[in-house]
């Protein structure tokens, strides 16, 4: 079986992603960039890295005998340092560098480009935790209204036009107002400034709470950077007062799908898979 190297942000999937292949045998490490060790990494197999050493890196996984790479998890944008850049790095420095400044979607799409051009094969999150994608439909016991379809719909041409400019993949909308948009913050910090201001913006009181959706980009890599869903997410748009959660079937990830879903029935919100036709 062919190793895997972990590119490692922020968040529960890089865990995840670790504890399925070392649970079928698979040989792996956990990458790291940064002087930082998220508590469920002691005593994963690691390999820590530099944005300035690209050379190392790729010589590190070689070393360890892995032939695909996966990117899991949030993760800031670099500053790097320049001058402790490596032979590869000042090689590969003009794409590297160059797309820092674009959006999430292209940035990722020139760094996997360089891990192939090295030989790596990416890989899809979903690839090795295949359950994680949810299709068509509702996920739990609660399900959308007419008046939230309306905002699901509202919402996801909202994010598909976010998308087209490669800025964010989740919008909240209720009563066909937008809400919220994602950008650089992410999907929590939307639904905390939600929660926040919401109710001065819905126009009836009485009307529709309001939705999340969730979506790639148009055009997206689906091995890259796939939006996801969680129990963090149902608990903060429970605090922002939505009546669910809508996402693009078989293009969102659901983390901890039992308590996710457990969540979301106990908050009394619905989880809705939308298909691609709306």
């Amino acid at each position: 079986m062919p190793g895997l190297a972990i590119i490692a942000g922020d968040g529960d999937l890089p865990r995840l992603v670790a504890e399925a292949a070392s649970g079928r045998g698979q040989a792996y490490r956990v990458v790291l960039f940064g002087k930082d060790q998220p508590q469920w990494a002691a005593g994963q197999p690691q390999i820590r890295a530099r944005f300035e050493r690209f050379g190392a890196l790729f010589d590190a996984m070689r070393a360890a005998g892995l032939d695909q790479v996966v990117f899991v998890g949030g993760m800031a944008r670099p500053n790097p340092d320049a001058s402790a850049f490596d032979a590869k790095t000042i090689e590969i420095a003009p794409l590297l560098l160059g797309s820092i400044g674009q959006g999430d979607d292209a940035t990722l799409r020139v760094i996997a480009a360089i891990f192939e051009s090295e030989g790596f094969v990416v890989q899809a999150a979903h690839d090795i935790l295949p359950d994680l994608l949810a299709g068509q439909g509702p996920l739990g016991v609660c399900a959308p209204s007419p008046a939230d379809l309306a905002d699901l719909a509202r919402a996801g041409g909202i994010v598909a036009a976010l998308g087209a400019a490669d800025v964010g993949q989740g919008a909240v909308v209720a009563q066909g107002i937008c809400l919220g948009a994602e950008s650089i913050q992410g999907t929590d910090m939307m639904l905390e400034f939600v929660a926040r201001s919401a109710d001065r913006f819905r126009p009836d009181k009485n009307g529709a709470r309001g939705v999340l959706f969730k979506s790639p980009k148009p055009g997206q890599d689906l091995r890259l950077d796939l939006p996801a869903i969680g129990p963090l997410t149902v608990e903060n748009a429970a605090r922002a007062g939505l009546a669910g959660i809508g996402f693009q079937a078989g293009g969102v990830l659901i983390l901890d799908r039992p308590e996710t879903v457990a969540a979301a029935d106990r908050a009394g919100l619905f989880l809705f898979g939308v298909g691609q036709d709306g």
